[in-house]
């Protein structure tokens, strides 16, 4: 049993959570401008959960033949057999459950919006047969984070007043997460092109997808930053914060561009990108408490 769990675990990869679950408290914290209550804390993180587990498992099962085919992900659970694809389904049902649960608890307009992000992640996994738009659309599915979050904490969702913050942040993210999913894609670049699939890197090559990656960065960060200094005006914590992920923005495009194997692009798609997320937040709730 201890083991079938840790294989679930690995399959809908866990620790993927630290790429935007810290957007979603996020956008509760300024809706609150503070600290939320410990009930809405503990549903945005279920609800969170249940929905990127569901967006993993179906971006399994949906790949489930070419990842069977690519020599890097050839080992992964499903086409190596170590779960069933009727294990996949009930991860989907289980997971597809809680998120839908959460978000009723949450409140009203938090469930009646609740399918949109789920339908986006299905989608999603079909689209890099079409367009290299896919990785926006993978973007597009956690800009949610953010909305969600301020969502769960106002019961309502005006992107044309009040919320504006919260939507001009997703729209970061979705650059964001565009950004760094075009750096992922150039590991399967042969691969991509030998079965027609159409990511960045397959359809214009890698240089301009580096290139690429990097303007999708720049306007995350223009966009962050226009959205969290409006909200603050003037704070030496937010300033210092957007330093640090304009460091790490640095630091990650270097590793791309100057690491000498699959290595570097690991690193720069997980170490860096969840040490973006995570400071954001560590310095927002800072100047929030400050």
């Amino acid at each position: 049993m201890i083991k079938k769990l840790k294989l679930i675990l690995d399959f809908i990869k866990i620790e993927h959570t630290l790429f935007a679950l810290p957007f979603a408290y996020l956008g509760a914290f300024l809706a609150k401008k503070g600290m939320i209550d410990l009930r809405t804390l503990i549903l945005i993180a279920i609800a969170f959960t249940g929905l990127r587990t569901t967006a993993m498992t179906l971006n399994r099962i949906i790949d489930r033949d070419i990842d069977a085919l690519n020599p890097r992900t050839a080992n992964r659970h499903l086409p190596a057999g170590l779960l069933s694809l009727n294990d996949a389904y009930a991860i989907v049902f289980v997971s597809l459950t809680i998120y839908f649960l959460s978000a009723y608890l949450i409140n009203k307009t938090a469930f009646i919006l609740s399918p949109i992000p789920a339908i986006t992640a299905y989608i999603y996994p079909y689209m890099k047969r079409y367009t290299v738009l896919s990785h926006y659309i993978l973007g597009l599915n956690l800009s949610f984070a953010p909305m969600g979050g301020w969502i769960a904490v106002t019961n309502s969702f005006d992107i044309l007043g009040k919320d504006l913050p919260a939507f001009a942040i997703g729209v970061a993210v979705m650059f964001w997460v565009a950004g760094f999913d075009m750096i992922y894609a150039i590991q399967d670049y042969d691969f991509d092109i030998k079965h027609n699939l159409h990511s960045f890197p397959a359809k214009y090559g890698i240089k301009a997808s580096k290139i690429m990656a990097l303007i999708n960065h720049l306007i995350f960060f223009s966009l962050l930053s226009y959205s969290i200094v409006h909200f603050f005006d003037s704070s030496i914590v937010i300033f210092l914060g957007l330093l640090t992920i304009l460091g790490i923005l640095a630091i990650e495009h270097y590793v791309v561009n100057y690491g000498k194997d699959d290595r570097a692009i690991q690193v720069a798609f997980f170490y860096m990108n969840a040490m973006i997320s995570s400071a954001l937040f560590t310095f927002v709730f800072l100047a929030l408490l400050l």
